[in-house]
């Protein structure tokens, strides 16, 4: 069985809209159950080996029925819900152990009074700097100063 196989077998999308265009008030949903193995798995690829989320015992000792996914793990719906109804350009492969730099450029910025929504270029280049994967994103964003990682 493929990956893409294996992903569709448990992550169903739908689309509510009445015409083929985007409009207000449309949408996206998909739907998703976090296996244990899922959460195995992102424990090893975002180094979070947090025992809520992979210790039942510890987790019900902290008061809850049993672990939990991961708030990031969850988050993760929105780019995946965008990625699959909007097109990115996948230009080029990329390889397994293959160093991925991922950038986003800011190209206009509207502020109101408690929040800035901005427009950005996402561009992802292999390690000898050929782009591999570009498209575009708008994110809301509560303050215009950046925290580094």
């Amino acid at each position: 069985m493929t990956i893409k196989r294996a992903l569709f077998n448990y992550i169903s999308v739908s689309r509510y809209s009445s015409t083929s265009l985007l409009k207000t008030s449309d949408k996206l949903k998909q739907t998703r159950i976090f296996s244990s193995q899922d959460l195995v798995n992102y424990s090893k690829v975002s180094f979070d080996a947090n025992p809520l989320h992979l210790d039942p015992e510890y987790a019900r000792n902290a008061g809850y029925k049993d672990v939990l996914v991961p708030g990031m793990l969850v988050a993760s719906f929105f780019p995946r819900i965008i990625a699959t109804h909007f097109t990115l350009r996948f230009r080029l492969p990329v390889y397994v152990e293959e160093e991925v730099i991922g950038e986003v450029e800011a190209t206009s910025i509207r502020g109101s009074k408690s929040k800035y929504i901005a427009k950005f270029i996402t561009r992802c280049f292999n390690n000898t700097g050929v782009l591999v994967l570009d498209g575009e994103a708008m994110a809301v964003l509560p303050t215009l100063c950046p925290t580094q990682p």
